[in-house]
């Protein structure tokens, strides 16, 4: 498993950072957002450092960010929150925030703000969940 030192969210994976962990296996990791943008707001991100979606190359990327997606959805769920009522994507290359990709669970999207509803804003040039899905 491949990491960097430098990465807050491989020191949350090493357990050398406080984060508010909600589930883990061998290969993901999920926990709670530090800044929420509404009152569910978790990030699924792979244990594996993987810098972001344009690093999305292969067949074996692809089944990755399906169980991304499986798992995020299933801890919404475990936590009280609605699938109907949710918005899940990553931010693109310049607009991540933090080089380690992680995909946004977000809910209910009917409490976000106008600025995180900008943010936050399916199938943009910034946040997208379909247009990540590699070609492999």
């Amino acid at each position: 498993m491949s990491s960097d030192q430098n990465c807050i969210f491989c020191k949350i994976v090493c357990g050398e950072a406080p984060s508010e962990i909600l589930f883990q296996n061998d290969e993901i990791i999920v926990f709670k957002d530090i800044k929420p943008a509404s009152k569910h707001h978790y990030l699924v991100v792979p244990k594996n450092h993987i810098i972001n979606v344009n690093h999305l190359v292969t067949k074996e990327d692809k089944l990755l960010v399906e169980r991304l997606i499986e798992i995020g959805k299933k801890v919404l769920e475990e936590n009280g929150g609605t699938i109907e009522d949710a918005r899940l994507g990553f931010h693109l290359p310049p607009f991540n925030s933090i080089n380690h990709l992680h995909l946004h669970v977000i809910s209910p999207m009917s409490e976000m703000s106008f600025f995180s509803r900008l943010i936050f804003k399916p199938n943009t040039w910034w946040f997208q969940l379909r247009d990540v899905m590699c070609e492999a």
